[in-house]
């Protein structure tokens, strides 16, 4: 018989594969990304609050140095197109899994810009501008893309981008920065300046990670099998639709990558979900928790059919119109409200839901130490959710 993993128990798994209880957490921020698959990076912010939310004492610095002194973490595109913030192992199979096949719709793109601004032979003009940052970045250290374009001044000629109304020009050099970063010759090195900075610098791959994306082979179909393990045993049970989402795969890659994992089927609320063959035995309760996640949390960004984590009527007040989740205070394992920093550095929480006097003095003491981790810190947040403007 096919077993049924109700709303309570999927809640469970959540909370303490995602360490959002005080016994799973660790001050491992590299364990941190690797347990969650990756962290997300589209906002910069979100990395540094995603990692200390999990830590049993939260420090920025030890998440700074791992992506920037110690080199443990690296940012790289992958599923969706999206940044993320991964550990070595991860990085490689989710390249191959899903950056190959974006970074080749990107060298295209590229190459149909170069031609409309008038480079007789775009894919020799792109190889060659290729060598020249190469070299430059090996030579010269991490340079903002400014520099680069600067140092370099024949590959950054403009070239059209957009069409109609949003037809404008870009210098072809930051482009050439974006493939090489698909590709993985290049990796985003440190800001230009605080951690809550999106500008970075470009360092060329070879120092930065001199393993490399090909240290474990590059069977596509392999790492695709890697990747649908890895978010099954930090998200399953999960449809077949959430894991095809999350990655940005075809139905077919999806279905293949089940099969080859040996996913098993189990039932729940949405209907067929899936786990690992090792993770079908029931989980009992868990001890309770409160934490407050930044945007694009993992947590919150793991699932297309959230129903068991936040309720239908919440959506709109929790994510934009493009999908994007906002900063959620999460309570034994569900959505239960959202968060946002005020312009004088207070957290200001508001609540969808009655969660209790003990949860309550929690997530108020949660609260109060974010803003002595942030202290002068200001930052507001890169996709703000609708809820957010009302607490400014």
């Amino acid at each position: 018989m096919i077993r049924r993993i109700d709303v309570a128990e999927r809640r469970a798994r959540l909370a303490v594969r995602q360490r959002h209880v005080a016994a799973a957490r660790t001050d491992d921020v590299v364990a941190i990304a690797d347990g969650l698959v990756a962290l997300h990076s589209s906002d910069p912010v979100s990395v540094y609050l995603s990692a200390a939310a999990r830590m049993v004492r939260p420090d920025l610095t030890t998440l700074e140095a791992a992506l920037y002194d110690e080199r443990t973490l690296l940012r790289h595109h992958a599923m969706r197109r999206t940044l993320w913030v991964f550990g070595h192992a991860a990085a490689r199979t989710a390249h191959h899994a899903a950056t190959v096949k974006i970074a080749a719709v990107q060298r295209r793109q590229l190459l149909t810009m170069l031609e409309a601004g008038g480079v007789a032979r775009p894919a020799e003009w792109f190889a060659d501008a290729a060598v020249q940052v190469g070299e430059l970045l090996a030579a010269s250290g991490p340079l903002t893309a400014r520099e680069v374009g600067a140092t370099l001044p024949g590959i950054a000629l403009p070239v059209p981008v957009g069409s109609g109304t949003f037809a404008t020009t870009q210098a072809a050099h930051t482009r050439v920065l974006l493939v090489l970063g698909f590709q993985g010759r290049v990796l985003r090195a440190r800001p230009t300046g605080s951690w809550i900075n999106g500008q970075y610098r470009w360092a060329s791959a070879d120092a930065w990670f001199p393993d490399g994306f090909d240290a474990d082979g590059a069977d596509q179909r392999g790492h695709a099998a890697e990747l649908a393990r890895r978010w099954l045993r930090v998200f399953g049970p999960g449809l077949a639709t959430d894991l095809q989402w999350w990655a940005g795969w075809t139905v077919a890659t999806t279905k293949r990558a089940l099969a080859d994992v040996g996913a098993v089927a189990v039932e729940v609320d949405e209907g067929t979900g899936h786990v690992l063959p090792d993770d079908v035995d029931p989980v009992g309760p868990v001890e309770p928790s409160a934490v407050l996640l930044p945007g694009l949390d993992p947590s919150t960004m793991g699932w297309k059919n959230r129903a068991f984590h936040l309720d239908p009527g919440h959506v709109p007040v929790m994510f934009d119109r493009n999908g994007n989740g906002g900063p959620a205070v999460w309570v034994d394992g569900r959505i239960a409200g959202g968060w946002t920093q005020r312009k004088d550095g207070t957290i200001a929480v508001r609540m969808l839901t009655d969660v209790g006097v003990e949860a309550t003095a929690e997530i108020e003491a949660r609260a109060h130490a974010l803003e002595a981790l942030l202290g002068p810190v200001r930052f507001t947040t890169r996709f703000p959710a609708p809820f957010q403007s009302e607490l400014a």
